[in-house]
């Protein structure tokens, strides 16, 4: 079974910087990797994703422009960079790498309750 485990949260001022890494295992195909967030008392939404086997990447809206993702040259550690943070990006974040398909944008787009495999989260915290 895929097993994730994200780090590299913290807090950080209004304009601060942060890499959230996820370590993923249990891996030998193919997937669609992404990254979510969810601040308390809202829905959990996606912020970006990536497919493995051509590096193929998506964003929200609220992300493009601040926020990159990437993976290693391994494809075993998923990245997300985060810079110019928001009071507004404040969540816990959390890491996915589920569907094997190259449908990677459609299954991002539909959002999270489709995707199986969540780790703990790490939490981004930023103060205004």
């Amino acid at each position: 079974q895929v097993k994730v485990t994200e780090s590299g949260g913290g807090s950080v001022p209004a304009g601060g910087v942060l890499r959230l890494s996820c370590g993923v295992s249990n891996v030998d195909t193919n997937r669609c990797m992404a990254w979510f967030r969810q601040a308390p008392g809202k829905a959990r939404e996606g912020v970006a994703g990536i497919y493995t086997g051509d590096r193929e990447t998506y964003y929200t809206d609220s992300a493009k422009g601040r926020f990159t993702i990437f993976l290693d040259n391994t494809k075993n550690t998923l990245y997300l960079q985060m810079n110019s943070l928001k009071p507004e990006d404040t969540a816990m974040y959390y890491c996915e790498a589920d569907f094997t398909d190259a449908r990677c944008g459609v299954w991002f787009r539909r959002g999270p309750y489709d995707w199986t495999y969540w780790g703990q989260g790490t939490q981004v915290t930023v103060s205004s």
